[in-house]
């Protein structure tokens, strides 16, 4: 079976295209025409030069693919300038959506976030149906998915068979850029995490969010979405287990929000001035206010996902840093 993967060059969308290729798929990746493809190719990944932003482009390349995988997305807290964050998780979205309608695709895997659900405040576990609105999104990343995700809806009424996904944090080996929680991983490694937000996140391995891809396709109900996750641990919880596994010393003290939200705005207006990314961005803040806890046991139920355990895949995400330079 012929596919196309949108994203394989980013954290999980690698992970997806590496689990279909071991499974004998004919894998087309969508990539623009810059960067080191070399691990893609290495797993036998045909490469189409486009750009998601491009419709005619996602067009030429996924004509003979059965199925197409949508991750690509500008994943990023804060961006200097907003509108191509639109484009590309917005637009983006819409082009994929048209290509997979006007030919005929018979299944696409939309990979939403769970940061496009509500977020309780409390500590109360949200599902796939805790309703949420765009006022609740805090930041623009957050904000353009959720419009991306009724943007797919809105292609599921036409008739296109969409079967969307929602990957809560993942953790794992092949973090190139870092992500932001590889981000954290690598901090910690490097000895610069003083303190602490008190926050809390629901982790999860990144190879069962590549399988989880996978099985939506196979057992997942069109129109439905799936939160692929495993455990809610509080940010405390986080750095305790990672000092565990490493013997380094986990922080101690936990901040107070209001000063932390003061200094970010402060770190932001400089960040403006020299256009590079803040150390604290004002939105990763707020989004801490809550937290980032879920029920992920319709993905259990319904698609048969795996949940291997957390610090396990903490342990290969430390060792893959570790390996590949990312820790003094």
């Amino acid at each position: 079976m012929k596919v196309l993967v949108t994203g394989a060059t980013g954290f999980i969308g690698f992970h997806v295209a590496r689990r279909l290729a071991e499974q004998g798929r004919e894998v087309i990746a969508l990539v623009r025409g810059e960067g080191d493809f070399s691990a893609l190719e290495s797993l036998g990944v045909e490469l189409a030069i486009g750009d998601i932003r491009d419709g005619e482009s996602v067009c030429r390349a996924a004509q003979g693919c059965r199925q197409l995988y949508h991750l690509a997305a500008d994943y990023r807290i804060w961006v200097p300038d907003p509108w191509n964050m639109y484009r590309t998780n917005v637009q983006g979205t819409r082009n994929i959506m048209q290509a997979a309608l006007k030919l005929g695709l018979e299944k696409v895997i939309y990979t939403s976030t769970v940061g496009a659900l509500a977020a309780s405040s409390d500590g109360a576990p949200a599902n796939e149906n805790t309703p949420a609105t765009i006022k609740d999104m805090v930041g623009h990343y957050k904000r353009s998915k959720f419009i991306a995700e009724r943007e797919a809806f809105r292609y599921i009424e036409k008739g296109l068979p969409v079967v969307i996904v929602c990957p809560s944090t993942p953790i794992g080996p092949v973090d190139r850029k870092p992500t932001p929680t590889g981000k954290m991983i690598v901090d910690f490694l490097n000895g610069r995490i003083p303190a602490y937000l008190d926050t809390g996140l629901n982790f999860v391995d990144v190879e069962d969010v590549a399988a989880g891809h996978l099985l939506a396709a196979q057992h997942g109900r069109i129109g439905q979405k799936y939160i692929l996750g495993n455990q809610n641990i509080t940010l405390k919880g986080f750095f305790g287990a990672l000092a565990e596994i490493t013997g380094a010393q986990a922080p101690k003290l936990r901040l107070p929000y209001l000063p932390v939200l003061f200094a970010a705005y402060a770190d932001e207006a400089i960040s403006r001035i020299t256009n590079k990314h803040p150390r604290v961005p004002v939105a990763g803040v707020k989004m801490a206010r809550k937290y980032m806890y879920f029920d992920c046991s319709k993905a259990v139920r319904e698609l048969h996902m795996p949940r291997n355990p957390v610090p396990e895949a903490m342990a290969k995400a430390i060792t893959w840093f570790r390996e590949n330079g990312y820790v003094k």
